[in-house]
């Protein structure tokens, strides 16, 4: 049984001196004990913390990250940006989807994220079409992320329409279209294919309010059977929110909320705009705000009310959504400062027994993007997933700092990537800031960017 010792970590109890982890040969952390013996161990050198789930990614945006910069239109907004997307969408092949996936994971990898939920929307080929099997592009997500070696719960998207009441979709939009039927039958083919991989699973996602029918939320639960996580965009962009009043007379989630049972299940992704009497909803649901904030701030969607939330005990986790950054610093530390800029006040999200934003936050991030991805990450202790990331012990700022204090200087102040090696599943998969399969997958994406340019 492999076992690691490592002089400083962050376990579920909270930090501790000389820490020993054994690990099972499934991946599994079996013991965790401070204050313990290195004899016969592999010794870690540097901080020791737990991986961070990723609940929300769209692969293939990796490839355009950058390109939409440029001013063309003086109402430039997330709409006018879809347009682009659909666009490069039109082009992917299944062999540059593996490739673009495989080199983004392992940058999430090098980032300190050790598991993802890929919110998958791209099912069919560029006319729109089934391919001879049907389920060929998710299964391109899955080989990706098991060669890159991350954690990943798959989320096949519902998408049906392009407006609120069942419009119908645009020619942008084809590669993305199932019926009820034809998705519960791509989710049959995915549990087949994924049951063999240890650390992959299935979730259910509807794309959005406006993107499928109230019929075919309540028929795809009916036929589930009520365990996987359940993921859905919802109020990202004030349009959506005026285009639900205008069908319904209600706003998205107290749309969602009226007629759905929503649960610990949920991951409600952005949640942008939510009223004051939405995020109390959201709170004592149990589900998760999936938060995206560079990518919510590059879209210009807004800032969600996370102070009012957290007040209440709300759950959330991070996501980097179309990759426009991959950090766990800079998503956590814009989770704060965009608090800090809407209210003119600093110091805003922590807890009446934790007044160190930087380990209120990543405790929040690592809870609530495990409860999203539906796996048993998101800590060091027994029974859970031995997923971890180790920091530079020698950087000036963390080896002069002490528990709490620690995670602060990590996420505000440093100005360079301090993550040297990553774990997932008991198995090494960044070392010294390097993956394994790192030189031959740029090379493959770096073909993939000059053909879509082509």
């Amino acid at each position: 049984m492999p076992a690691f010792f490592a002089e400083r970590a962050l376990l579920a109890t909270g930090w501790a001196n000389n820490v020993r982890l054994e690990v099972g040969a499934d991946g599994t952390l079996t013991q965790v004990q401070a204050e313990a013996s290195a004899e016969g161990a592999e010794r870690i050198s540097g901080v020791l913390l737990p991986g961070m789930p990723n609940l929300h990614s769209h692969a293939f945006q990796r490839a355009m990250a950058g390109l939409a910069e440029v001013a063309s239109n003086p109402n430039d907004s997330f709409w006018t940006w879809r347009e682009l997307m659909y666009g490069m969408v039109g082009k992917l092949s299944p062999e540059q989807v593996e490739i673009i996936a495989r080199q983004l994971y392992i940058e999430m990898l090098k980032a300190g994220y050790t598991s993802v939920a890929e919110f998958h929307y791209v099912h069919h080929d560029t006319n729109g079409q089934p391919y001879a099997n049907p389920a060929e592009l998710g299964l391109s997500i899955s080989r990706a992320a098991s060669s890159a070696g991350i954690g990943l719960t798959l989320l096949p998207v519902l998408y049906s329409h392009s407006g609120f009441g069942g419009q119908p979709p645009n020619a942008g939009q084809r590669r993305f279209i199932h019926s009820t039927d034809s998705y519960l039958d791509l989710q049959t083919r995915l549990r087949s294919a994924l049951a063999g991989q240890s650390t992959q699973r299935l979730g259910l996602c509807f794309h959005s309010l406006r993107a499928v029918t109230a019929g075919q939320i309540s028929d795809v639960l009916s036929a589930e059977g009520g365990s996987a996580p359940i993921h859905i965009h919802i109020a990202e962009q004030q349009k959506e929110v005026d285009d639900c009043l205008a069908w319904s007379g209600r706003r998205p989630l107290q749309w969602l909320y009226e007629n759905v049972a929503v649960d610990n299940r949920w991951c409600l992704v952005h949640a942008t705009h939510a009223e004051p009497d939405e995020v109390a909803l959201m709170a004592a649901s149990g589900a998760v705000a999936g938060l995206c904030l560079t990518t919510e701030a590059n879209l210009g969607d807004g800032i969600f009310p996370a102070v009012g939330y957290l007040a209440q005990g709300g759950r959330f986790g991070i996501g980097s959504d179309s990759h426009v950054s991959l950090s766990v610093v800079e998503e956590l530390r814009w989770l704060e400062y965009g608090q800090r800029l809407r209210d003119t006040r600093r110091n805003r999200l922590y807890r009446s027994d934790q007044p160190m934003i930087g380990r209120t936050v990543f405790d929040g991030a690592l809870a609530g993007g495990a409860q999203a991805l539906g796996q048993p990450v998101g800590g060091l202790a027994p029974g859970l997933r031995a997923d971890w990331l180790v920091l530079d012990g020698e950087d000036p700022y963390l080896a002069n700092a002490q528990g709490d204090a620690l995670l602060n200087r990590w996420l505000f102040a440093s100005s360079e990537n301090l993550i040297r090696h990553v774990m997932v599943a008991g198995k090494w998969v960044i070392r010294e800031g390097r993956h394994l399969e790192e030189q031959r997958t740029k090379s493959e994406f770096s073909a993939v960017l000059r053909a879509l340019a082509a």
